[in-house]
């Protein structure tokens, strides 16, 4: 058995049959195609470069200006002169400093391992909810009455009451209860049929071409909030009016809203 060494007769150094190959792994030097399946592979890789002309200039430019104004001209003229990448694309090994105090911990690509990781926290969803649907609009119900084409139902239908009671019989009046009846004509929805052909059992406001004015005020009547509001000051209403009955001046409206308040300090100038 053979393998390639620093000195001896022509770079090869004779192991016996049965004799164990030295751990210390010889400099690195090229060799043949005939060596080539009798020599061990290395136990690392090697640290030094092979490519030792990169970056001569840089080298040659430190050495006659120095350090203080090399690094000031990297600054100056690199784009991003510390990349730990050098500017190229993600390389799997190469080892990424982690700590600021400690130089010797560092991680690599895919390190930890994903397999070797708790398992993934998933939510839980009810049955035909979608966890991707992160629309914002058809649970907007504090904007459902701004609209320029809809307005609130309530208020126009009053409106209209009132232009009929005043003007019986008017065309136009007539026009524009019937235009309120029948809904906004903008955004009718494609019904479900797309380029790819009919979609069934699709949420219509899943869909920018599916989504229309009647599927959305459904589904903001059904977001509509059914809790009783109540003032901050309920439960305490005697001793929001002891300050104003001690002092014999009106009570207003509820009570002050706390963190409104600003203290004395802020309202002093400080100059």
């Amino acid at each position: 058995m053979v393998r390639a060494a620093s000195g001896g007769k022509p770079g090869i150094t004779v192991v016996k049959a049965g004799e164990d190959v030295p751990a210390q792994t010889p400099p690195f030097r090229a060799i043949s195609a005939e060596e080539a399946p009798s020599i061990p592979p290395a136990r690392e890789s090697t640290k030094v470069t092979m490519m030792p002309w990169k970056g001569w200039f840089q080298r040659w430019l430190r050495d006659q200006i120095g350090e203080e104004r090399f690094k000031q001209f990297r600054e100056a003229v690199f784009f991003y002169p510390d990349d730990v990448y050098d500017l190229h694309p993600t390389s799997p090994s190469k080892a990424l400093p982690i700590s600021k105090d400690d130089p010797t911990l560092t991680r690599t690509y895919r390190y930890p391992s994903p397999g070797s990781e708790e398992a993934v926290s998933m939510p839980e969803f009810e049955i035909g909810e979608d966890p991707y649907d992160s629309a914002y609009y058809p649970r907007d119900t504090a904007r459902r009455d701004q609209y320029s084409e809809l307005g609130n139902p309530h208020v126009e239908r009053l409106k209209l009451a009132l232009l009929e009671e005043k003007y019986p019989g008017d065309p136009a009046v007539k026009a524009e209860i019937e235009r309120f009846e029948a809904g906004p004509a903008s955004s009718p929805g494609n019904k479900g049929v797309f380029a790819t052909g009919p979609t069934t059992g699709l949420d219509p406001l899943r869909a920018t071409m599916s989504a229309n004015w009647k599927d959305l005020t459904k589904s903001l009547d059904d977001n509509m909030p059914d809790h009783i509001p109540k003032p901050i000051w309920m439960g305490r209403e005697e001793e929001e009016d002891k300050h104003y009955v001690d002092r014999g001046i009106p009570a207003p409206f509820g009570a002050y809203y706390e963190p409104m308040k600003v203290p004395t300090w802020r309202r002093i100038a400080t100059w």
